[in-house]
């Protein structure tokens, strides 16, 4: 675990470097194109060929749908307690982003005609759902249902046996979905933005994925609409005092699971005394977990400790790094200055009860987030993201009287003659 203080000489150089995401490779780069290439030129050969190569099952195309049927028996297989969580998150979500849809609005402009937006749902999206992830389906295909997109197709990898996860098809059927296939990684990406012969392309792709699959989404970008590009899993905790140690090292240590071994683990301590008190509960945590081996080593290459000495110095931290994940547990009036000064963390869980693994599974808004920096100019995913939007105006020649000598200058300025035309002759005609 690393230790830097924030009033040293070598602070913000020993930060970059540690917050640089790791440059995709050309290799990496050249294998996600030729993957795309071949399913895009092969179609539904090339995706039985990559399901054989990378998941080692055989699965005919005829089979790369999920029957309904399987969709309806793995939710009866999954137990009573683990249904009624998914559908509690499913509620929770859907709740928390209706109040985020967009609405219909008009109103009167500087020249007295209609202007206004509207809202569309986009006609056909496809989501990914990484193997197992079982919280993906409701972050995404939540924010799908409520947005009212009538074709959503998803796409999740199958093991050897050409299975999906019991938890994942029960959380598809709950959630509504009914077009789902057994493809993962590449493949998935190239089928969604090209089309095969067996299914059809989407208009934009949603869902966490390896970097396989993100720089997939990277290169088929402009054939299709992407979501985020999000890597490895990111959290700062800030810390004062008054913060639980335990608590504190629990949602550290939570983070550090995910299972890349490249996830960013940052812990700003205000001052000595709680970064020895976290530090030991890490250590002693650490021991009872199961995945202690891959934690290990995320604290060991990925983990960053940072003693400031004053709220202000933490917001200048955070906003430097644009957190995935921001837990502040310091006094409450700390929170909202925090909440106030701190402007790219993707999701901000305020006090020392708000554990990040509320907002992984079912607070309400989607666990999609920015990473890499990305919180600078991206923020978490939005029902919105699942909508277009189109501007309207409408005109009569009154209020196209009162614009007709601004379009004039602009025509002028710009050697447009015709476009000052289309508004003159409106204007003569009786």
């Amino acid at each position: 675990m690393k230790k830097i203080l924030f009033s040293s000489r070598s602070f913000w150089k020993t930060l970059k470097t540690f917050c640089a995401a790791a440059e995709v490779s050309s290799s990496l780069r050249k294998t996600v194109s030729s993957v795309i290439e071949e399913v895009r030129s092969d179609g539904d050969s090339a995706i039985r060929k990559y399901i054989k190569k990378f998941d080692r099952a055989d699965v005919k195309p005829g089979c790369f749908r999920v029957s309904p049927e399987e969709l309806k028996e793995a939710s009866r297989r999954c137990d009573r307690s683990a249904r009624m969580a998914i559908r509690e998150s499913l509620k929770g979500v859907e709740e928390f982003h209706k109040q985020c849809l967009p609405k219909n609005w008009t109103t009167r402009n500087i020249h007295g005609a209609l202007v206004g937006e509207r809202y569309y749902p986009l006609e056909r999206v496809g989501i990914y759902i990484p193997k197992g992830l079982v919280s993906t389906v409701v972050m995404t295909c939540g924010l799908a249902k409520v947005a009212k997109v009538p074709e959503v197709a998803v796409f999740t990898p199958c093991d050897e046996a050409g299975t999906v996860s019991d938890g994942v098809l029960a959380a598809l059927h709950i959630a509504g979905v009914k077009e789902v296939y057994r493809i993962g990684g590449i493949p998935a990406v190239a089928a969604m933005a090209y089309g095969t012969a067996s299914i059809k392309p989407v208009l934009k792709v949603f869902g966490p994925g390896n970097a396989y699959v993100v720089e997939a989404k990277r290169q088929v970008y402009g054939q299709i609409g992407v979501d985020l590009l999000p890597g490895p899993s990111e959290v700062m905790l800030i810390a004062d005092d008054t913060a639980e140690a335990s608590f504190a090292a629990a949602d550290l240590l939570a983070q550090a699971e995910h299972g890349s071994g490249r996830e960013k683990i940052y812990f700003v301590g205000l001052s000595e005394s709680i970064v020895k008190k976290v530090h030991d509960c890490l250590r002693e945590q650490l021991k009872t977990l199961p995945r202690k081996t891959l934690i290990a080593s995320v604290l060991k290459n990925g983990f960053l400790t940072i003693l400031v000495d004053s709220l202000e110095a933490a917001a200048e931290v955070a906003n430097y790094v644009a957190p995935e994940h921001l837990e502040l547990e310091v006094e409450e009036k700390g929170q909202e200055f925090l909440t106030r000064l701190i402007t790219t963390a993707g999701a901000i869980m305020q006090g020392k009860w708000s554990a990040t693994a509320l907002g992984d599974f079912t607070a309400g808004p989607s666990h999609e987030l920015p990473t890499g920096g990305a919180g600078r100019f991206s923020s978490g995913l939005r029902v919105e993201d699942f909508m277009r939007r189109s501007s309207v105006i409408r005109y009569d020649k009154k209020s196209l009287s009162k614009a007709a000598s601004v379009v004039g200058v602009f025509s002028q300025l710009e050697n447009l003659d015709a476009h000052g035309r289309s508004v003159e002759i409106r204007l003569e005609k009786k």
